[in-house]
């Protein structure tokens, strides 16, 4: 079986873990979490970090944070995963979704201010499938109307936006180090800021909001959402090869549009964009041509011992958020087809040329077929 997504995890990884092994600090406390906090934040062009237990935590923490809540209205693309949404809903606020554009999936920022009330209190801007959102669009338009901007780069380590950092945008942004992502901690997440005064904020939610000057008792309700020292460990060895995961990503990119690019069935990933050059998080594609859908296509594959994993399903669709009376009779086509008909074939870090070469030959006879 080739499996959708292998990490690779050849570096200081052992060590690290054995070192926070035989200093006794295993929990959230000791040096490794505020190393890996310090290191993390710089790689994304920011003051703080904070580290989470994973990237849906990094999100409900940053929602909150912002002051979001019932009345709120948030907005943010249509085709991304359930977390983001769900962090919008749990604190009592409105997700309010636009379709994305056709070229990266991401969010189309030309129908972003037809969506803009007088309830729009921020807009999430999410970076999808190894292209950042067009960022500069969104900036100004979130100026105009005096928004928050919550950015979420869960699959944009070491992506950049007109050479600069993805993470480094919003007035708060959020990372997840989930185990395919270029830089895993198994789980995981990080919240990355410039403002004093969220970074305090952020790092209180995260704790169970305990009062500084008396420790049990608590003014409002936060979370357990604390990243553990092993976490972080293993997360510091994974950021000092960021730039070569980087890579690796880039050269796998270029050999599946090298073999796919004959594929008439198929539209491949762009390699890059005005503003920035794919780094292939996952490669994506989507059935162009013929009658079959990502579903048919992915039996096959695990058919033939391949793993492939669908596209994101709409947000306006999904059944937790229509039974709550959300999205009742929207319609986003964009989202919709790609959720139909798109899928990404192995990604994985530690993924061969010779896999990637079998993956393609396969997939070539299974759409031929």
């Amino acid at each position: 079986m080739i499996p959708v997504n292998e990490p690779l995890l050849t570096g200081n990884e052992k060590k690290y873990l054995a070192d926070c092994i035989d200093s006794g600090w295993i929990s959230s406390e000791g040096p490794f979490v505020k190393e890996f906090e310090r290191q993390f934040a710089h790689s994304a062009g920011r003051d703080f970090g904070i580290a989470v237990s994973s990237g849906s935590a990094a999100l409900d923490i940053a929602v909150r944070a912002l002051g979001l809540g019932p009345g709120d209205e948030v907005i943010l693309p249509a085709f991304t995963i359930i977390s983001c949404a769900a962090a919008i809903v749990r604190c009592g606020a409105t997700p309010v979704v636009v379709d994305c554009e056709p070229a990266t999936w991401n969010i189309d920022v030309t129908a972003i201010e037809d969506r803009i009330t007088s309830k729009t209190r921020a807009i999430m801007a999410v970076h999808i499938y190894g292209h950042p959102s067009d960022m500069d669009p969104i900036l100004a338009v979130a100026k105009k109307h005096r928004l928050f901007v919550i950015e979420d780069a869960a699959e944009a380590h070491g992506q950049a936006y007109k050479s600069r950092p993805c993470g480094s945008f919003g007035d708060i942004s959020t990372f997840s180090f989930y185990a395919n992502k270029h830089i895993t901690t198994g789980e995981g997440g990080m919240i990355v800021t410039d403002q004093p005064p969220l970074f305090e904020r952020c790092c209180s939610l995260r704790n169970l909001c305990f009062k500084a000057e008396q420790r049990f008792v608590h003014d409002e309700i936060g979370w357990n959402y604390r990243m553990t020292s092993l976490q972080a460990a293993l997360g510091l060895a994974q950021l000092e090869r960021l730039d070569e995961f980087i890579r690796i990503k880039r050269r796998m990119g270029s050999r599946y549009l090298e073999r796919l690019r004959d594929c008439p069935q198929l539209r491949l990933p762009r390699a890059e964009t005005d503003y920035s050059e794919n780094t292939y998080w996952v490669f994506p594609v989507v059935i162009e041509n013929g009658p079959f859908t990502a579903a048919d296509v992915m039996a096959k594959l695990r058919q033939r011992h391949i793993g492939a994993r669908p596209f994101f399903y709409p947000i306006h669709r999904q059944p937790a958020l229509n039974k709550i009376g959300l999205f009742a009779g929207e319609s986003h086509p964009v989202a919709e087809r790609v959720a139909e008909k798109g899928f990404y074939l192995p990604s994985g870090l530690a993924l061969t040329e010779a896999q990637i070469e079998s993956v393609a030959s396969i997939l070539k006879e299974v759409l031929s077929a």
